[in-house]
């Protein structure tokens, strides 16, 4: 009975305190001007990380292909 009566008041102040929690949370929230730049930023790394990976891996493998065609031609 002890844990269950734990278990509602908990529930209970989950419910009644959490909306004030989350309506407090805009004063921690610090949007200044640089916030859409760090955004932009962000976004543009994210997009063109898989290209400049994809450049890579076909160059290294570009590379690779030469040598063995190489190594071929020499036997």
């Amino acid at each position: 009975m002890k844990s269950f009566c734990n278990q509602l008041a908990g529930f209970l102040a989950m419910i009644l305190f959490v909306p004030v929690v989350m309506a407090d949370t805009y004063r921690y929230m610090h949007v200044t001007i640089d916030t859409p730049w760090l955004i932009f930023i962000f976004l543009l790394v994210a997009v063109l990380m898989p290209f400049i990976l994809m450049a890579i891996l076909y160059w290294r493998n570009a590379i690779r292909r030469n040598a063995e065609d190489d190594a071929r031609g020499e036997s």
